[in-house]
């Protein structure tokens, strides 16, 4: 006998409740993930904050943790970090058109998750650049369109937005400081 495996679509997704839960829609397959440890949120945290800084000049450029791509009516996915334009027609998910960067952090319950699913989804709906950053190993894996996927990045990260004309380099020692 065939297993049925039940889709959803968003609208499923924004009536289910507020559990503490991350739920995600990839093709109308339901993603479950708990709510982050404290390292996973340190490391969030502080990469909001240093491209928020970086990005400062250009305030049509937004930092959002956690993000959501919102591709109705069977894809809703939420990066813990999006860099993206600000839409034209409000803030809302859906108006956003042009994505720059998304971060998820691993955890061992998204890994997989994120690695095999989340990174080719955002590549295919038009994200500039993915990381994936990993604070047991203390790397950042990137992947871009059109490159080998998970290059990874120990000592800098050099991020270059695509229309900026400026390159920023990303320590990444300091990001993992204090989480032994």
């Amino acid at each position: 006998m065939p297993i049925s495996v039940p889709t959803y679509t968003v609208d499923d997704l924004d009536r289910f409740p507020d559990d503490g839960n991350r739920y995600e829609l990839l093709d109308g397959v339901l993603l479950v993930s708990p709510s982050p440890g404290m390292p996973h949120q340190v490391v969030t945290a502080r990469l909001v904050a240093l491209l928020s800084e970086r990005l400062r000049p250009w305030p049509d450029l937004l930092v959002t943790s956690p993000g959501v791509i919102a591709l109705r009516p069977r894809t809703k996915l939420e990066p813990d970090l999006l860099v993206c334009r600000a839409p034209e027609t409000g803030l809302r998910w859906e108006a956003v058109r042009e994505r720059f960067l998304a971060v998820d952090v691993a955890s061992p319950a998204t890994g997989i998750y994120d690695r095999d699913f989340k990174r080719p989804a955002y590549l295919e709906i038009g994200v500039h650049e993915v990381w994936r950053v990993d604070a047991d190993d203390r790397v950042i894996l990137v992947s871009r369109p059109r490159e080998a996927p998970d290059r990874p990045f120990r000592d800098q990260l050099h991020w270059s937005p695509p229309g900026l004309g400026q390159a920023f380099v990303i320590d990444i020692e300091p990001l993992f400081r204090g989480l032994e």
